[in-house]
């Protein structure tokens, strides 16, 4: 248990230097201290996936570039850089790679050469292209910001999540459009190019180099200007097909043609108030670059081995002059090729065997201290646990003898209050006779006048009776009489009509 909670804290603390080191998680908003290689200090919106990481390109101990790369395709989505300067001469070409990509607990925080990361990186290759990835192939690794337009004295644009499969001759035309185009009308336009932030990126193709590194299907370059009052932003597509040139178009046309229809931009690099005099000029320059292209197309088909195309390979970085090496380089690399694999197969199959004696040695002394530790802490828990009762025991005992003496006290108040009832109940019965035996006389002197109103009233409707009795029989007789009579004179009265 010990163990594993300090690999836990291992783990968080090897995170955390992740994050304050080049690579950004998706979560955060920004490449941290790489947010100067955008506008407005805002990256792309709408470009962040799974696969994506954030990479803030480092060397020496400075920034140099931003990157958004996926470990997918193992090609860079974009890169982000500022004012372009000419690259200094004479610099040797190493390729680096990512040490953090591939292994997330390393403790190197900027790129360091391929063969030397093969010792120092573990599952090195597991997220980004390699250069064994591009031997024996038809393509080249192309840098999305070249080292034509660096200053940089370390070459930290030869790194490995900087470039995608390039062929050798749509390589020559896209860095011959990038230096024209930084020359001769995007920095021109935009003061000394201190305010111009650029953004050149790739779409993938269904096509892999070896079925890991994706060919783009196109590359892009996104300019914006940030001058105050006279800023202006242009975007740029090149097919990887040979025969297209270069195409321009606005960053709005541009975010449609691109995955998730993202924004480049802030506010689309306030277009409200950008400067058209400046985009025409552009744009001008945009048609003659286009049409030295298609010139240089010409030239190609009908003398493939002009002086145009020498012309061109100086602006390549060191790996490109060496596509046109000679023969017996070709025939020595060649040959040497397959020594060369077979001593790093053999150095993987060694370094992979002592890796795994290592990790086996590891496990083992893992589960030993995991059964002491574990014994240790049950004995401990046990132990602190009879404690713990022991102390809960005698801490009770106070809190029930409280209990016991209320209990006693109340049952002996209940038999004090039965007694007490009992009290007064036969003190009672005495005191309720004597009360009936006082108040005897007065309910018999109170009955008297009731007694005779009573009889009163008897007497009265007696009386009341009998003359109602008398005159009701009276008055019988009277009507009897009287229609006895009345009947007797209505017929004497009938008969004395007859006579007459």
């Amino acid at each position: 248990m010990g163990t594993e909670r300090w690999l836990a804290l291992g783990s968080l603390l090897a995170l955390a230097g992740l994050l304050e080191g080049r690579l950004v998680g998706e979560e955060e908003a920004g490449f941290g201290e790489c947010d100067k290689f955008f506008y407005a200090g805002t990256p792309p919106a709408g470009l962040a996936t799974d696969s994506h990481v954030k990479i803030c390109q480092r060397a020496e101990g400075a920034e140099r570039f931003a990157t958004l790369y996926s470990t997918r395709d193992r090609i860079p989505v974009y890169s982000a850089f500022r004012a372009p300067r000419p690259a200094p001469c004479g610099a040797e070409q190493r390729w680096l790679v990512e040490p953090q990509l591939d292994d997330p607990h390393s403790n190197l925080e900027e790129v360091i050469n391929e063969a030397e990361a093969i010792t120092s990186v573990n599952s090195l290759g597991s997220k980004q292209a390699l250069n064994t990835d591009y031997l024996n192939s038809d393509y080249q690794r192309g840098q999305l910001y070249p080292f034509s337009l660096s200053s940089d004295l370390q070459m930290a644009t030869f790194t490995l999540t900087n470039s995608a499969p390039m062929t050798q001759s749509f390589q020559e035309r896209w860095y011959m459009n990038l230096n024209s185009l930084m020359d001769r009308a995007l920095t021109p336009q935009c003061g000394s190019g201190e305010d111009l932030y650029i953004l050149t990126g790739t779409v993938p193709s269904d096509f892999r180099v070896k079925d890991k590194v994706a060919v783009p299907e196109f590359v892009w370059l996104a300019a914006c200007c940030a001058v105050p009052g006279g800023g202006w932003a242009m975007g740029f597509v090149k097919h990887t097909r040979n025969s297209d040139i270069i195409e321009d178009v606005m960053v709005k046309d541009l975010q449609k043609l691109l995955p998730f229809n993202p924004q480049l931009f802030q506010n689309n690099c306030g277009e409200t108030e950008q400067d058209t005099e400046k985009m025409k000029k552009i744009l001008e320059v945009v048609n003659q670059v286009q049409d030295e292209e298609r010139m240089v197309q010409s030239q190609e088909s009908s003398s493939p081995l002009s002086s145009t195309r020498s012309k061109r390979s100086a602006l390549l970085p060191p790996e490109a002059s060496e596509g046109s090496s000679s023969f017996l380089g070709k025939l020595m690399g060649f040959i040497a090729t397959p020594f060369i694999k077979l001593f790093q197969l053999v150095y993987y199959l060694v370094v992979a065997i002592l890796k795994n004696i290592v990790y086996l040695l590891w496990c083992v002394t893992k589960q030993v201290i995991n059964g002491i530790e574990s014994c240790l802490y049950r004995l401990g828990s046990a132990t602190i646990s009879y404690f713990i009762a022991i102390g809960e025991e005698l801490v009770s005992i106070p809190w029930k003898v409280l209990k016991v003496m209320v209990r006693v006290i109340r049952a002996i108040l209940r038999i004090l209050c039965c007694l007490l009832k009992a009290i007064c109940r036969v003190l009672s019965i005495p005191v309720r006779v004597l009360v009936d035996v006082a108040t005897f006389p007065m309910y018999t002197m109170g009955a008297i006048p009731i007694v005779c109103k009573d009889i009163a009233v008897g007497l009265g409707g007696t009386v009341s009776l009998l003359f109602d009795t008398a005159f009701g029989t009276l008055g019988g007789l009277f009507q009897v009489v009287f229609s006895v009579f009345k009947r007797i004179g209505y017929q004497v009265a009938l008969e004395n009509s007859g006579e007459l």
